[in-house]
């Protein structure tokens, strides 16, 4: 694997992943979300708190993936500045849709632009 100037921060201990076989963009964050707690509002430790990431997965700029429920499936490609908990599907590619604004006329409806 190449990655240039790469900067890639793992916020904890036991994320696991194969540096080897993943592409990184640069300022990613892949760690933990915290302790879950009891219903005494105890934490809850030995549980897992920190993301899977299968082999050959793209991760693009500013991604964070955070939690131990992300299991980024292989081969999968994560967008810029995207934020991902959950599990993605191997062979998935996740972009972050673009905004819409919604501008307000006192005489005409609500009017959509597509921010590009």
């Amino acid at each position: 694997m190449r990655v240039y100037k790469s900067i890639l921060e793992v916020v904890g201990k036991t994320p696991l992943i194969r540096l080897d076989k993943i592409t990184r963009g640069l300022r990613c964050t892949i760690g933990a979300m915290g302790f879950p707690k009891d219903e005494y509002g105890h934490l809850v430790k030995g549980l897992k708190r920190h993301p899977t990431i299968k082999d050959n997965v793209v991760i693009y700029s500013g991604a964070t993936i955070l939690g131990g429920k992300a299991i980024i499936g292989e081969g999968a490609t994560i967008g810029g500045n995207v934020w991902i908990t959950s599990p993605i599907p191997p062979w998935t590619t996740v972009t972050i849709v673009p905004p819409r604004l919604g501008y307000k006329n006192k005489k005409k409806a609500v009017t959509h632009v597509k921010v590009s």
